[in-house]
Formats: structure tokens, sequence, C-alpha cells
């Protein structure tokens, strides 16, 4: 299996567009030893032709352009639909699967709307509030092979494929606890189920490609995580924030790191203690925000990180999974 970080950063990117944190500052002038980040999105591919997304970020369009892989080529469609023959216009993108709702999650959808068939793997709620409650997404439906949906539900592994190939991945969501975006508001999730509100996902290749942990928000681990991060190859894993108050250095009133959802890497129930057993797994933070001081690798933190057996992503990484134990950066 191959794994591409075609963004790191939590949602605003870095440097964000409207801080002036020390950070943000500091890319901007020159004088962080720090890398500018696109917001968080990665991709997968069991055979080097078709590609699966994780989520589909804001920053897609030029995520997609910055990688040759994922650029469009002739030929014919990639998922077997019944769409009209295509001569110049293909992609290799075959699909999504999506981890919640949050904007940072869906915009990029809005960016696959040319017409390509595009196969969409979500929870029944998520789909709910894109399909049934937004009408921007009607632009993904205006032929009926333009997207196709498909409901997951978490703890049922399901296949990626495609029609033109017998390879494909086998994908666990796993309910993480959490809470529908908050555009929703009023009784607008009151009939949906909270365990389709937040998902990690498990990814493995078949025969014997390696195996991918994605939980890029997580607001606590418990013991059955633990567990399935330790039967992984490569662990991407919510380094949103350091510290749990973070974001009150820089703006008033906002909400700690755990109440917007995100365990904070610091502290004694931050993820550097409750993952520190764990040893099987290539560990590496995404989904890092613009204020987390990791992003400098002349920190303090930063030099904790690594100290510790982690990885700071970088737009860009790539990894290859295969079996035993083996997560090979390109």
């Amino acid at each position: 299996m191959r794994v591409k970080v075609l963004g790191s950063a939590a949602g605003g990117g870095f440097p964000q567009w409207n801080c002036a944190c020390r950070n943000c500052k500091g890319i901007r002038e020159r004088t962080l030893n720090a890398s500018a980040r696109s917001q968080c999105q990665i991709a997968v591919s069991g055979n080097d032709a078709d590609w699966f997304l994780l989520n589909a970020s804001p920053d897609l369009r030029s995520q997609i352009e910055n990688t040759p892989e994922l650029h469009a080529g002739a030929g014919g469609r990639t998922s077997g639909t019944t769409a009209p023959p295509s001569i110049l216009r293909h992609s290799p993108i075959a699909g999504t699967v999506l981890t919640g709702g949050d904007l940072d999650q869906v915009l990029g959808l809005l960016l696959l709307r040319e017409l390509e068939p595009i196969h969409i793997y979500a929870t029944p709620g998520i789909r709910c509030l894109l399909t049934e409650h937004n009408i921007f997404f009607y632009m993904l439906s205006r032929e009926p092979w333009q997207s196709v949906w498909t409901d997951i539900v978490p703890g049922q592994s399901f296949r990626l494929a495609t029609a033109r190939s017998s390879s494909y991945l086998l994908c666990e969501p796993v309910s993480l606890s959490g809470s529908f975006p908050a555009y929703v508001h009023g009784n607008g999730t009151a009939h949906l189920s909270a365990k389709e509100a937040s998902l990690g996902l498990l990814l493995e290749s078949s025969p014997g490609g390696g195996r991918l942990a994605y939980f890029p928000t997580v607001r606590e681990v418990e013991v059955r995580l633990l567990e399935l991060f330790d039967s992984c190859d490569l662990l991407l894993f919510d380094g949103t924030f350091w510290s749990d108050n973070e974001l009150a250095r820089v703006q008033r009133g906002v909400r700690t790191a755990t109440e917007m959802g995100h365990m904070p890497i610091s502290g004694p129930d931050g993820s550097l203690n409750r993952l520190a057993k764990l040893r099987r797994p290539h560990k590496i933070f995404v989904h890092i925000n613009n204020t987390n001081p990791i992003v400098d690798k002349d920190s303090l933190e930063h030099r904790q990180v690594a100290d510790a057996g982690w990885e700071v992503a970088e737009d860009g990484w790539e990894f290859r999974l295969q079996r035993p134990n083996q997560a090979r950066c390109c």
C-alpha cells in the first residue's frame, strides 16, 4: 500500500490567513525553521494506479496538482459506471472515504464536481447531512453516474476497489467519541446516531501490503484503540494541539483542545504519554494546528516528540507499507 500525505495541517493551513502568532509570523518572515503546510489530506493506493482519498480538504485542487500520481490522463473511467466514455478526461482518483462532516473534511468534494465519477463512502448520518441538508452538494448529483454514495458502518469492514482492478484495500471504520459539525443547529442531528459522527480508519492492502491507522481527530484514547494501533505498521494520529489551552494564547474565549475534540500531545493525559507503550507502528503526527510549537524544528517541543519516537508530518511525504512490519518513507 502506498500512502501519500498531501496535506498535514489542521483547518486553516499553516500559516493561517488571519493569524500573526509566533509560528505564522516566523514562517512568513522566513525566520522559523518550519515548512508551510496545506490542510490535512491523505491519499492511498493498493496498486499504484487507483487512488482513494481519506476525506476531501479545501486545499484538494492544489494538492492534486502537486501530486503527479493524481493528475488527469487520457483513457476510460475507473469505476465501471454507465458514464459516457471520455477521450481526454480521466482521473486516477476512484473515491473518497469521509471520517466526518466538518468543513475541512468535505469541502474538497465540491472541487470534484466536473462530471467525473466519484465513489463516496460515509456513514448514513454524514451522507444525510451533506445530501439532504445542504443544497451545495447537489452539484455532485447533476448526472445519475456522477457520484455514488455507499453507507459504511463502524466496525464493519468494506472493500475499496475499482471495476478494472483486482487489487483492493480493506477499510474498517472505527467509531470515536465526537459530535456532528458545528454548522448543524437545533434538532438537525436529533435523528442521527452519535456513533456515526466521527471515525478513525484502519486500512489494509491485500495481499500482504501493510496496515494503516488514520486517526486525525481523537478526543481520548481507550484501551481498544491502543490494541488496534499496535496491530498497524503506520499510525497517522491527531497532532492538532500541543497543549489543552493552546488557542487561548492567541484568541480569547475559545474552547480548549479537548472541547474541540482533540487530545493534546503534552500532559499526563496527552498522546505522548497515552501512546508511549506502542511498539509496532511508525508513528506520525498529522492535522497540526498553526499554533502548535512542534512545527518549529528547533523547538523544545519538537525535540520531545522526536525523542518519544514520533515524527511531525509534512506535505509530500510518502510511505510504502508491506509486511513484515515495515513503513518506509519515500
